[in-house]
């Protein structure tokens, strides 16, 4: 799939995460423009300086985490498409980040299928 037209911000704060996430998308759809985060705080400021297509945010981050940093970009844009990446353990936090305006999840450790079926739906048809 062609993403040249398309960006993702990806909010981690571990840079494996980061990367693998990046790998994994790449290696379904080639092109997109990619913006790091390491926390919810600067996943707010990429997204209001890029506006980018995607947003995939981990939940447990310092300073902000995903369920406030949803709510902030959400305020900003309401069509906003934000992917929550969690962790085992987390579904009470899942639940309100889904309740804050995201769009979909995916749980760690990530795979190659998860990634490529949320890229189908959220930008494929984009």
């Amino acid at each position: 799939m062609d993403l040249s037209n398309k960006s993702i911000l990806i909010c981690d704060d571990s840079i494996l995460a980061r990367k693998n996430l990046k790998d994994a998308i790449s290696e379904y759809a080639s092109g997109a423009t990619y913006y790091d985060a390491v926390n919810g705080e600067q996943a707010v400021e990429q997204f209001k300086k890029y506006h980018p297509d995607m947003v995939f945010l981990d939940i447990v981050m310092p300073l902000k985490d995903g369920i406030a940093a949803t709510k902030e970009i959400i305020a900003a844009d309401p069509d906003a498409t934000i992917i929550i990446v969690s962790s085992v353990g987390t579904q009470m936090q899942l639940k309100k980040a889904i309740e804050a305006g995201a769009k979909d999840f995916i749980q760690k450790p990530i795979s190659q299928p998860q990634v490529d079926r949320l890229i189908e739906v959220h930008l494929g048809g984009k």
